[in-house]
C-alpha cells in the first residue's frame, strides 16, 4: 500500500502544482516560480528517496493497476503504472533537469510577457513526462504521449507574436502526430495478438511472448515497425530529423528541458520499454541499428557546418540518440540508460550557456580570426568533401522531403474534394450520411460481398473530409465542421462490426459533440468581432485582443482531438478494440484520420489566434533568422 501511494505521488504532485499555478496572478512572478521550483524539488526528493528504498529492497520490477476508467465484459481501460530500472533513470534525470530549469527560468524570463504561461506549460510538461515514464501499458503511455505533444506546441509557440515560432510549432506538432499513427496501430495489433490490454510487465514473460510470436510472426514484425516509426518521429531520427532545430524557436530553458534533454529521448524510452517484445526479431533489430547508424552519421555531418549554436546542439543530440538506437538494438540496455543520462545533462548545460558561448566566440573571432588557406586541387576526395558540405548545409533536404512527399500529398488529396464548399456542405454531406445510416439499418438488403467493404469505404470518406480540412485555406468554419463530421463517419464505419453498442458510440462522440459545438460558437463570435481578418491564409494573432476566446477555442480543439480531458479518449481506444484483425485498411484510415484531424485543428487555432497581429497599431517583431 505504501508503494502504491509513492507511485501515485509522482503524478499527483506535478498535477497539484500545475493546477495551483493556474490560479496565481500573472503579475506575481515570485509565487509562480516558487510553486514550480518547490513542486519539482519535492518530486526530486520523492524520486531519490523511493529509488534508494527500491534498490535496498532488491530492485525488483513491479506493476500497479491504479484506476479502471472503463470496464465491460469485452474491454477494460486501465491507468496502469510500472516501475523498473528504466523508470528510475528517466524519473530521476527528468526531475533533476526540471529542477535546474525552473530555477534558471525564474531569472531568465523575468519581466517576460508570458511568464505565467511559461511556468504553467512547464508544469504541464512535467506532469506529462512523469505520466509517460511511469506508464505500465500502451493506453497510459498514450495519455502522456498526447500531453507531451500539446506542451511541445505551446512551448515552441511561446513567442506567439512572431511568425517563425508559431509556424515551427505547427510543423513540429504535425510530425509528432504523424508518429502517433505508429502507436495507434501498434495498440490495435497488440489487442488482437493477445485479445487483452497487454501490460509492459507481461512482455517480460518470455514464454508468453515467444508463444504468440511463433504463430503470428507477421503481426509481430508489423507491431515492431510501427513502434520504430513512432520512436523515430519522437526522437528526430531519419527522415524526421529536421523538426528538432525548428523546435529551438522557443525560449532557451524550454529548448534545454524539452528538446535537448528529456522529450527528445522518448523514442529511446519506447524502444527500451518494448525491448522484450522485439528483441528476438532479428530483422527488426537490424533495422533499428541501421536507422540509428545512418542518423548518427548524417546528423554529425550536418552539425559540423551549422552557423547557429542551437542548431549545432540539436543535430549533435540527434547523432547521440542515433547511437543509443544502436545500443538498444544490440541489447545494451544499461549502456543506453547511462548514455541517455549523460547526453541529457550535457545538452542541458550546453543550451543554458549557449548565449554566453556565442558572445565569447564573437569576441574571440574578432581578435583572433585567421582565414583558412584555400586549396584549389580538384581531386576525388575534394569533390566528395564539397558534395557532403553542400548537402549538410541544406540539411540533406530532410525538411523538403517531408513537405513534398508527406504533407503536400495530404493537401493534394484534399484538393480532390474541393467540390465541398460552405454553400453545398449540408446538401452533399447530410444526404450522404443519411444514406450510410440507411445502409446500416437495412444490412439485410445489401449483398454480402458488398457489406464487407462498407466499413473501409465509410472510413475513407471520413479520411477524405480530414484531408479537405487540412488543405482548406479560406473558411475556418468549413475546416472545423469537416473534422467534426469525420468523427461521425468513423462511428458509422465501425458500427458495421458486431458488438459495437450504442453506448460505445455515445462515449466516443461525447467530447466530439461538445467540443464541436463550442468551437462553432467561438468561430462565429470571432467572425462577428473580426470580419475582415477571418480566414486561414495567414496568421492573425487574435489572441492579443481576444485571449478568453482563444483559450475557449483551444479547449474545444482538444476535445475534438480526443485529448484525455473527455470520454472521447476512452472511446477512441474502444473503437480500435472493435476493428477486426483482418481490417487493415480500416485501422489505417481511422488512425491517419485521427492524427490529421489533430493537425488540422491546431492549424486552425494557430492561424486565427497566433502569430504577428494583423492590425497595424500593434507592434510587429523583427523576423527570426
Amino acid at each position: 500500500m505504501e508503494t502504491k501511494y509513492f507511485i501515485a505521488s509522482f503524478v499527483l504532485v506535478p498535477l497539484f502544482g500545475f493546477l495551483t499555478s493556474l490560479f496565481i496572478s500573472a503579475k506575481n512572478e515570485v509565487t509562480l516560480s516558487k510553486i514550480s521550483f518547490y513542486t519539482v524539488g519535492i518530486q526530486l526528493l520523492l524520486a531519490l528517496g523511493f529509488s534508494v528504498k527500491w534498490l535496498w529492497d532488491g530492485g525488483e520490477s513491479f506493476n500497479i493497476k491504479e484506476v479502471s476508467i472503463y470496464d465491460s465484459e469485452e474491454y477494460r481501460f486501465l491507468i496502469d503504472f510500472y516501475f523498473d530500472k528504466i523508470t528510475v533513470v528517466y524519473l530521476i534525470v527528468g526531475a533533476f533537469v526540471s529542477f535546474l530549469i525552473t530555477r534558471y527560468s525564474a531569472y531568465y524570463l523575468h519581466m517576460e510577457a508570458g511568464y505565467k504561461r511559461f511556468f504553467n506549460t512547464i508544469l504541464f510538461f512535467f506532469l506529462a513526462y512523469n505520466f509517460t515514464v511511469l506508464a505500465g501499458n500502451f493506453e497510459t503511455l498514450f495519455i502522456g504521449w498526447e500531453m507531451l505533444g500539446i506542451s511541445s506546441f505551446l512551448l515552441i509557440a511561446f513567442y506567439r507574436e512572431r511568425y517563425l515560432p508559431v509556424r515551427n510549432a505547427v510543423k513540429v506538432f504535425s510530425i509528432y502526430r504523424i508518429g502517433d499513427v505508429g502507436i495507434l496501430l501498434a495498440m490495435w495489433a497488440m489487442h488482437h495478438l493477445w485479445h487483452d490490454n497487454i501490460t509492459f510487465s507481461r512482455l517480460y514473460d518470455y514464454d508468453l511472448v515467444h508463444e504468440q510470436l511463433q504463430g503470428h510472426s507477421g503481426i509481430g514484425i508489423f507491431i515492431s515497425l510501427c513502434l520504430l516509426g513512432a520512436a523515430a518521429a519522437k526522437s528526430a531520427q531519419l527522415p524526421f530529423s529536421s523538426w528538432l532545430p525548428r523546435a529551438m524557436e522557443g525560449p532557451t530553458p524550454s529548448s534545454a528541458i524539452f528538446y535537448g534533454s528529456l522529450s527528445v529521448h522518448f523514442g529511446v524510452f519506447l524502444l527500451l520499454r518494448t525491448h522484450p517484445f522485439w528483441e528476438h526479431q532479428l530483422v527488426v533489430r537490424i533495422l533499428i541499428g541501421l536507422l540509428g547508424l545512418s542518423t548518427a552519421i548524417i546528423a554529425f555531418l550536418i552539425a559540423r557546418v551549422q552557423s547557429t549554436i542551437k542548431t549545432q546542439i540539436a543535430y549533435a543530440s540527434i547523432s547521440q540518440i542515433g547511437i543509443m538506437f544502436i545500443e538498444v538494438a544490440l541489447g545494451f540496455e544499461t549502456l543506453a540508460l547511462f548514455h541517455f543520462a549523460g547526453n541529457a545533462f550535457l545538452r542541458t548545460y550546453q543550451l543554458l550557456v549557449s548565449p554566453s558561448v556565442v558572445s565569447y566566440m564573437i569576441r574571440d573571432q574578432f581578435y583572433h580570426f585567421e582565414p583558412e588557406e584555400l586549396s584549389y586541387k580538384d581531386t576525388l576526395f575534394r569533390r566528395l568533401q564539397r558534395s557532403f558540405y553542400l548537402l549538410s548545409l541544406k540539411e540533406w533536404n530532410l525538411d523538403r522531403f517531408l513537405s513534398k512527399y508527406l504533407f503536400r500529398s495530404f493537401k493534394v488529396l484534399g484538393k480532390k474534394v474541393d467540390f465541398i464548399t460552405p454553400k453545398n456542405f449540408f446538401k452533399v454531406m447530410i444526404p450522404a450520411y443519411l444514406l450510410g445510416l440507411a445502409a446500416y439499418w437495412n444490412q439485410s438488403w445489401i449483398p454480402f460481398w458488398l457489406l464487407g467493404y462498407l466499413p473501409e469505404f465509410f472510413s475513407f470518406i471520413g479520411l477524405m473530409l480530414v484531408f479537405k480540412s487540412f488543405s482548406e485555406r479560406k473558411h475556418p468554419w468549413l475546416a472545423w465542421t469537416l473534422v467534426w463530421m469525420s468523427h461521425f463517419w468513423v462511428v458509422l464505419a465501425v458500427s458495421f462490426n458486431e458488438k459495437f453498442a450504442f453506448s460505445h458510440t455515445l462515449l466516443y462522440l461525447s467530447g466530439v459533440v461538445i467540443g464541436g459545438i463550442i468551437g462553432i460558437i467561438a468561430l462565429k463570435r470571432l467572425k462577428k468581432l473580426e470580419p475582415d481578418w477571418y480566414n486561414l491564409n495567414t496568421y492573425y494573432g487574435h489572441v492579443y485582443e481576444h485571449p478568453a476566446l482563444a483559450n475557449i477555442f483551444l479547449i474545444a480543439a482538444l476535445c475534438m482531438m480526443g485529448f484525455p480531458i473527455t470520454a472521447t479518449f476512452v472511446g477512441e481506444d474502444l473503437i480500435y478494440s472493435h476493428i477486426h484483425s483482418t481490417q487493415f485498411f480500416l485501422a489505417n484510415f481511422i488512425s491517419l484520420g485521427y492524427v490529421l484531424s489533430g493537425i488540422s485543428l491546431m492549424r486552425i487555432y494557430a492561424r486565427l489566434f497566433l502569430g504577428p497581429h494583423c492590425k497595424t497599431y500593434h507592434s510587429t517583431p523583427l523576423g527570426s533568422s
